[in-house]
């Protein structure tokens, strides 16, 4: 077979603008096509050339990769790389590789012009959120295509040593390597992510074995460093059928699970249990959803007391299903799974009909970081209590850390209109979490509950003695109470007067429990809780 019917061979799977030949060397031997259009260059100025000339430096790293690990007989792509720009205006291609037969290693390549915006936004690797986003959008589109797709789980034990072994100069160099050997290996070189702990995911085209992922990955990672990087992989079949979203959000949370975790029983590898573990949880969240519909939950109280008085403050509303008597598990199904905007919500409507029934109470409800982020879900309780009126000024909202507030100057644009319903605004677990002094200075708020892990430290005096006076002070000269929680002996108690915090909460006071009449004349905490001194 003559070198010319070679080149054709390479070229029979390609629809493109732009048909290049190139060598082992990385040279371009033969170019065909809108060869200006995508390099900036006619055909005859593109021959004996580099193929770097007219890709980006960012991208590479990838394309090298994808060069290097193919072998005879083998295709990649389509891959998007961005290109090399000439007149300033980003440009991108659709590239294709083949490596033919009996053609001296040559590789046939195709390009076609991308929508820029198609390309990925940087060389490194997308985070969890970024790769989330793109797996859902994956499936989806594999749904109407028929699309088979993986997603391959990579270990590649040995790196943090090598990563800590390479002098700071090279560090960079390595790192770009191993961004592009993944971004190689991914669908569209965009579908890879870390996990953490030399752990890896990307989302791929199905066919190829594990033990070949792990190979070439290999290969191409220990260049120099004498399998100083071991991999092993397994893959997964994607089911490209139902809600795309939720199965990726289940996936997240199951692999979240294993990787805290570990697996147990009867599934044998990372396959089984993570396909076992995503039914599951999608099992899960489905009777989840429709608990929080049909509201089968049951609501218990917690009293918070002013020390300054002694007095019954309010009491903090907290949700139970079932007989768990911890909901901490299924709060955060629900966040991972995005039901807790509807769980926040049935918790008000329950809480604002305890408040209707109750006409001396007050209480405190639970709203997520993500929940307050909602549009939706502000418009629609500043609705229901525009039609309770008797709720005002007696009904907090407490803005819980478990997930962080992405743009906190919407937040606060939220909290105020809820506000303007007669509401306070607690910020819950402060010094935890997501919690933050820019949440102090951004959110204009009522109260602000200190971490339970720095009350049950500060009766030994110290540095948690420290930080909550100094926060009590700055909390005192910004107009914001202060709650301690978790105190749970009177030791703990006397800390907190002592740090001049304003009100407590803890078993202390009482645990949880249903709710109590608060019709009595009397004070149900009478002769528990001593007054503050005058100061």
């Amino acid at each position: 077979m003559s070198i010319g019917s070679h080149r054709l061979l390479g070229f029979a799977f390609a629809s493109a603008d732009l048909l290049m030949e190139i060598t082992s060397e990385g040279v371009i031997a033969f170019a065909l096509g809108a060869s200006e259009a995508i390099s900036g260059q006619l055909e005859p100025a593109l021959i004996g050339k580099t193929w770097r000339v007219f890709v980006a430096p960012a991208d590479q790293p990838m394309l090298q990769a994808v060069f290097d690990g193919l072998e005879v007989g083998q295709r990649a792509g389509p891959l998007v790389v961005r290109l090399a720009s000439t007149d300033g205006q980003p440009r991108a291609a659709s590239f294709c590789a083949f490596r033919t037969p009996e053609n001296d290693n040559a590789l046939s390549c195709a390009l076609s012009l991308a929508d820029p915006d198609a390309a990925p936004p940087s060389a490194e690797l997308p985070n969890r959120k970024q790769f989330e986003e793109l797996t859902a959008t994956l499936m989806q589109t594999a749904q109407s295509t028929g699309a088979k797709l993986e997603l391959a789980f990579i270990e590649l034990a040995g790196l943090n040593a090598v990563r800590e072994n390479t002098a700071p100069d090279a560090r960079q160099a390595l790192e770009a390597r191993l961004a592009g050997v993944l971004r190689a290996q991914a669908h569209g070189g965009q579908a890879a992510t870390e996990l953490g702990a030399d752990r890896f995911a990307l989302v791929r085209n199905g066919g190829e074995g594990a033990d070949a992922l792990s190979r070439r990955v290999g290969r191409l990672m220990n260049t120099g460093q004498d399998d100083a990087i071991r991999p092993s992989a397994d893959v997964i079949p994607l089911k490209a059928d139902g809600d795309s979203r939720q199965a990726v959000r289940a996936l997240r949370y199951s692999l979240d699970a294993y990787l805290r975790d570990g697996h147990a029983g009867a599934p044998g590898n990372l396959s089984d249990a993570l396909n076992e573990a995503m039914q599951r949880t999608l099992d899960e969240a489905g009777a989840l959803g429709v608990a929080i519909r049909e509201k089968r939950f049951r609501l218990v109280f917690q009293p918070v007391i002013s020390l300054k008085d002694a007095a019954l403050h309010h009491y903090e509303t907290l949700v139970r299903f079932g007989d768990e008597e911890s909901p901490f598990p299924l709060i955060r199904m629900a966040e991972e799974m995005e039901l807790i905007e509807q769980l926040d919500f049935a918790i008000l409507e329950r809480a604002v009909g305890v408040l209707a029934g109750e006409p001396k109470l007050k209480l405190a409800v639970n709203v997520s970081g993500r929940t307050i982020g909602s549009p939706a879900f502000v418009e629609q309780a500043c609705m229901l209590l525009a039609a309770n009126p008797q709720t005002r000024g007696r009904l907090m909202f407490e803005l819980t850390e478990s997930a962080a507030l992405d743009d906190l100057a919407q937040a606060d644009r939220h909290l105020q209109a809820l506000r303007a319903q007669g509401c306070e605004i607690c910020l819950d677990d402060f010094g935890a979490g997501a919690a933050s002094l820019a949440y102090l200075q951004q959110l204009r708020l009522d109260v602000l509950k200190i971490d339970g892990r720095y009350i049950r430290d500060l009766q030994n005096g110290g540095r948690e003695a420290t930080f909550v006076k100094h926060l009590v002070k700055m909390c005192g000269e910004l107009g914001i109470r202060t709650l301690a929680e978790m105190v749970e002996t009177q030791d703990a108690e006397d800390a907190v007067r002592r740090a001049g915090v304003d009100m407590a909460q803890g078993w202390l006071y009482g645990a949880a429990k249903d709710l109590p009449s608060v019709r009595a004349t009397t004070n149900p905490l009478q002769g528990r809780v001593r007054p503050a001194l005058r100061r």
